[in-house]
């Protein structure tokens, strides 16, 4: 088998801004795995936040060199995944399942156990801005189709902009990310204010790191409380049974579709929701997540909508709903 990777730039339509910081872009690595004239490809993006540089994915590229050249098949790689971040699994993890679906001539999802799988709305993202941008963003986005928005807080316009939002997309679904910037007091108090403006749930609004004040936040929610930094690994996941609703499943943060497939079935075993989130990638590096949705109360996968020009296509998306191209494999191709 040969492994080979490529960095390009993913540009965005414009800045977006969270509580802890502003993006105009970011470099994705493309790997791709060559077994018997098949190709199966994956993408990382880097990422401040998860430790992901360029020097660093190509670091652990090049020590799984090694165990690609001398795997007899893609399925002795899914047990010998890179070292690292796990970013870089995820995107090994998405090449070796990519070429096991073009060997079988089946989608993904079908290997991962659901033949059924069908079209999905995704949330898109609204990020910090005035209360005005967010309301015309918001009118525009239910204009094109869009049924679930999610909404960014953490600064001083975060009332004002939900009610706006609220106002512009009266029957939208609605979900508010602070993004880990609010206490926990003003987590419940702002909940509570808000009642009337029919919240679908909230994402992570303590930082993560103190799971029992999480809990008190989840014992006192009005609305459901999703753990996003706080629910990476299954270890994480078990320990949060009880004092939250529901998880945000990232494959760059639990390293790829394998680990995440288990984290699903632990936290829906337990009673717990679980959501489908990314970070902004190209239809390769969402494709993954995507062929999980049968499992998941609400999906996030919008990171290649926010793109000015996607390099990959497949998914669809643009009006809202998510929608797999029935091609072998993760079902994306490039343009």
């Amino acid at each position: 088998m040969k492994l080979v990777w490529s960095t390009r730039e993913l540009v965005l339509r414009e800045p977006f801004r969270i509580s802890r910081s502003v993006m105009a872009g970011r470099q994705a690595v493309e790997l791709t795995l060559e077994h018997e004239g098949r190709l199966g490809h994956g993408e990382v993006v880097t990422s401040e936040y998860f430790r992901l540089d360029v020097n660093g994915i190509a670091a652990a590229l090049t020590g799984w060199q090694g165990a690609v050249e001398a795997a007899a098949t893609p399925e002795q790689l899914l047990d010998a995944l890179p070292h690292g971040p796990p970013g870089v699994r995820a995107a090994a993890d998405a090449a070796v399942h990519d070429l096991l679906g073009k060997r079988a001539g089946l989608p993904t999802h079908a290997l991962l156990g659901s033949p059924e799988w069908t079209a999905v709305p995704t949330a898109y993202t609204i990020g910090l801005s005035s209360p005005q941008d967010a309301a015309t963003k918001a009118e525009a986005l239910v204009a094109k189709g869009f049924s679930v928005l999610k909404i960014k807080a953490g600064d001083e316009h975060d009332l004002a902009r939900l009610t706006a939002v609220r106002a512009a997309a009266p029957e939208a679904r609605l979900l508010l990310d602070p993004n880990g910037a609010w206490t926990p007091e003003h987590t419940v108090r702002f909940l509570e204010r808000t009642a009337d403006l029919l919240l679908d749930a909230v994402e992570q609004p303590i930082a993560p790191g103190t799971p029992d004040r999480l809990a008190w936040v989840g014992a006192r929610s009005p609305v459901p409380l999703i753990a996003d930094e706080d629910a990476s690994t299954l270890d994480d996941v078990r320990g949060l049974v009880g004092a939250v609703d529901g998880i945000n499943v990232k494959l760059a943060k639990c390293g790829g579709l394998r680990a995440a497939r288990e984290i699903v079935t632990v936290a829906r075993g337990a009673g717990m929701d679980v959501m489908l989130g990314c970070l902004v990638a190209s239809s390769l590096g969402i494709a993954p997540a995507v062929q999980l949705t049968p499992h998941a109360r609400w999906v996030d996968l919008d990171g290649h909508l926010l793109l000015a020009r996607d390099p990959w296509t497949g998914l669809g998306g643009e009006d809202g709903t998510l929608r797999l191209s029935g091609r072998a494999g993760l079902g994306v191709v490039r343009r």
